[in-house]
């Protein structure tokens, strides 16, 4: 009782905190150009928002008592880490509101990264100052993905581990292998590692910065292995692994790479297992949403977004022979659950 009051005091905060960041930087924000006509009742009240946000917490707590993962670590955060991340960001943002307002979007397309990665990874993504590739940018990335989703971005992430949870507990944890492609900072992977400690977890990033802060991440889980290289050329056997997820990949990539991953996936995955997929909704999913999906792109420079949220991602893996075993909506994510036959 007094874990579950404790939660639900601190995800109020947390939402109270976030959302009103978000709001603070949304008033900063310059107009948005080119963004489509917005329709008398077409975008959500933030009432309704919160409603669902608060929706997806109770969610969360739901599968805490289920036994599916412990409560989040970080209930009671240091509230000096958490006003430095705060002023981090703001600090950041008239940087961020010039690229908006100029349209500035390639700046780390730059000869020193040209042919070190690929170019649609070569841009600011969100606007934001250095791509992917700082560690200033990978220090900041997880305060600024929570503001953006007023503070359910990791309960979004944690809706991942119900069905990885459900598939270790049918087929045991000893000996099984995962990756987590596009693992970032490794937020997830850390709470993964804490509802499976035994599970051999890996993750893959392209970006050394990220990884450098994922290593930080997951000091005390020092067994995690983490790489650099491709998500389109896995460095992983045919039919390798037991368990594979990406969280927030596919809506960054061009659709020939989006094609390409995809079938690295499935070439990847061992028969029998699974694959978990964490991304933004689609079109449809949850239709108040609609409205704001399209708008997104705009005000968050996501160059493939539009294309993504028009992409039948569960037909693409069933024609890589890989079965559609469910699609979840958690707040502004759906997760997707394939598998392969044994």
């Amino acid at each position: 009782m007094i874990t579950r009051t404790l939660y639900g005091l601190s995800q109020s905060a947390r939402a109270a905190w976030y959302g009103g960041q978000y709001i603070l930087a949304n008033r900063l924000a310059p107009p948005m150009h080119g963004a489509p006509p917005v329709k008398p009742g077409s975008l959500p009240r933030w009432a309704t928002i919160r409603r669902d946000l608060f929706s997806l917490f109770r969610q969360d707590w739901r599968n805490v008592e289920a036994g599916y993962y412990p409560a989040p670590a970080d209930m009671l955060p240091p509230p000096g880490r958490a006003v430095g991340k705060a002023l981090d960001f703001l600090r950041d943002l008239p940087a961020v509101n010039l690229r908006r307002r100029l349209g500035t979007n390639s700046e780390v397309f730059a000869e020193e990264t040209r042919g070190r990665y690929p170019r649609y990874y070569l841009q600011n993504f969100h606007y934001q100052s250095d791509g992917w590739l700082s560690d200033e940018s990978a220090a900041r990335y997880d305060h600024q993905v929570e503001v953006l989703f007023t503070g359910g971005a990791d309960a979004m992430r944690r809706q991942a581990l119900v069905p990885i949870g459900d598939w270790l507990k049918a087929n045991g944890t000893e000996g099984r292998r995962h990756l987590d492609i596009a693992c970032g900072t490794a937020r997830f992977l850390y709470d993964l590692k804490r509802a499976h400690p035994r599970l051999a977890a890996s993750g893959l990033d392209l970006s050394d910065a990220y990884l450098r802060k994922a290593r930080r991440t997951l000091r005390r889980y020092p067994d995690v292995t983490l790489t650099q290289g491709l998500a389109e050329k896995l460095p992983a056997a045919d039919a390798s692994l037991d368990l594979v997820t990406s969280v927030y990949l596919f809506h960054e990539l061009p659709r020939k790479v989006r094609r390409q991953v995809a079938a690295e996936m499935a070439r990847v995955l061992a028969p029998g297992g699974r694959l978990v997929i964490v991304d933004s909704i689609q079109r449809g999913d949850h239709a108040p949403y609609d409205a704001l999906l399209e708008r997104f792109p705009i005000a968050f420079h996501e160059p493939y977004y539009a294309d993504y949220i028009r992409d039948d991602l569960e037909s693409v893996f069933e024609g890589l022979g890989l079965t559609h075993a469910g699609t979840t909506r958690a707040f502004f994510s759906r997760v997707i659950v394939f598998e392969k036959k044994l």
